[in-house]
């Protein structure tokens, strides 16, 4: 018998936390640093509402309809309706790109956990002010050039997922995320709250709250666009895997505002507990994606108890990837239970490892022995992200709404009026995702293959 949530609180919290990770925590205040703090910001609430929201819809419609796996959600015995098998390829690639993900996100979660490991220890040390050469130094010592360690710290981190996975849908993912999100919310109100005390905060909540509207521009909306697709877990099954295990009387577009609004929140909370300290210590918000590992030791050490602030920063952080990663890893094990028909702990094991050999040790040496080997001019770990994000999230997606706008057809409004009687609103939705939906996502796409292959 296939598992079904708790309540709503559960499927809200385990979906929050699949969408509050890296996304949020990490690749969201650095790209607001680099794109003009407030418009970036403000983009991405409009981004949240205009392409986020409609398609978790979109992919709770056809996971709940379905009850099963990634790619039998796109198979017309269980969508109950007569249309091409060929339709289940989106599935595969929403997986693959799942795979993708999941090859540089445990790699992260291993960074994570060396500079919890090194500031408690004291080989960091964070009790006294440290310079830009001193954290430079530190993360190509310990990140980029210790794939040894990395290893280690990657494993501890899969370690961790796989005893909550073993643990099954509900027994594991919904009692972590029960118990998870709520302390993550704590330790990220405590950052903020310590951060806002700063003498320079209100320099920083201006450049990172006050939109310049002169910076908005198209080229800035689709590459918001873009992060929310990342940060929604939009695209790589994940959204449908966690729907298929919904109630019939689940109000959709309840869960999802809820999960759309908790992502936002969280997005911008973690802007506030970086940017105030940037600019109370006069450091430049626009250092990419080593904001968080070069920059803000910096930040942290010259704060009262700033080690303290440090290693909850990075607890926070690991929290947060963690309720992520147990839940990216469920689309490729919850297909792998049911079309290889094996148990749940022989599935969790098979796909933790596969991962970890062809996914995470390549994005570990992506920056010691294997830093030469390129695809399309990028190493290894990047590539992974880049056409995951850039092409598979996008094509899944795409598919996705063309999928329920033209395949499900007036089913996919009746999936959606289960729990929620909006008739007006579901109209709206459906034609907004049939015909406005794809265009968005399609500009999304040409903008990310230019990316890449430029």
């Amino acid at each position: 018998m296939r598992h079904s949530w708790s309540s709503t609180l559960s499927y809200v919290l385990v979906t929050a936390g699949a969408t509050i990770g890296f996304g949020a925590t990490w690749r969201f205040p650095y790209l607001v640093g680099q794109n003009g703090g407030g418009a970036y910001v403000l983009t991405f609430i409009v981004a949240m509402i205009v392409i986020g929201i409609p398609m978790i819809l979109a992919e709770n419609i056809i996971g709940r309809r379905a009850h099963k796996n990634a790619i039998d959600a796109f198979d017309p015995e269980y969508q109950k309706k007569t249309f091409s098998k060929a339709w289940k390829i989106i599935g595969y690639m929403g997986l693959i790109g799942c795979f993708g993900i999941i090859a540089y996100y445990m790699v992260l979660g291993g960074w994570v956990i060396t500079y919890i490991i090194n500031i408690i220890s004291g080989n960091l040390d964070l009790g006294n002010p440290v310079s830009k050469e001193v954290t430079k130094e530190f993360y190509n010592a310990n990140i980029e050039n210790n794939p040894v360690m990395i290893t280690f710290y990657t494993l501890i981190f899969v370690g961790l997922n796989f005893i909550v996975l073993i643990r099954g849908v509900s027994d594991g993912i919904e009692k972590a995320a029960r118990f998870l999100m709520p302390l993550l919310f704590i330790c990220l109100i405590g950052i903020v709250i310590r951060n806002l005390t700063l003498e320079g905060a209100s320099e920083g909540i201006n450049f990172y709250l006050n939109p310049d509207f002169s910076k908005i521009t198209p080229k800035l909306f689709i590459e918001v666009l873009g992060q929310v697709f990342f940060a929604l877990s939009l695209g790589f099954a994940v959204m449908i895997t966690l729907s298929s295990y919904l109630h019939k009387q689940e109000n959709l577009v309840k869960t999802a505002v809820a999960t759309g609004i908790l992502n936002t929140i969280i997005a911008l909370l973690a802007g506030l507990m970086i940017f105030p300290s940037l600019f109370t210590f006069g450091l430049e918000p626009d250092s990419g994606p080593k904001l968080v590992f070069e920059v803000l030791p910096i930040v942290f050490s010259k704060m009262h108890f700033g080690a303290f602030v440090a290693v909850a920063f990075f607890i926070l952080l690991l929290v947060a990837a963690f309720t992520t990663s147990v839940t990216l890893y469920e689309p490729l094990i919850t297909t792998a239970q049911e079309k290889l028909g094996i148990a749940r702990k022989k599935a969790v094991a098979l796909v933790l490892f596969l991962t970890f050999i062809a996914g995470n040790i390549p994005c570990i040496m992506a920056y010691g022995p294997w830093k030469d080997i390129t695809i399309f001019n990028k190493n290894i770990f990047d590539a992974f992200d880049v056409i995951s994000g850039n092409i598979f999230f996008v094509l899944t997606a795409f598919g996705t709404a063309i999928f329920v706008g033209w395949v499900l057809k007036d089913d996919a409004k009746e999936e959606l009026s289960n729990g929620f009687n909006g008739k007006k609103f579901i109209n709206i939705w459906f034609y907004y995702v049939k015909f406005i939906v794809p265009l968005i996502i399609f500009i999304i796409f040409i903008s990310g293959i230019s990316k890449t292959f430029n």
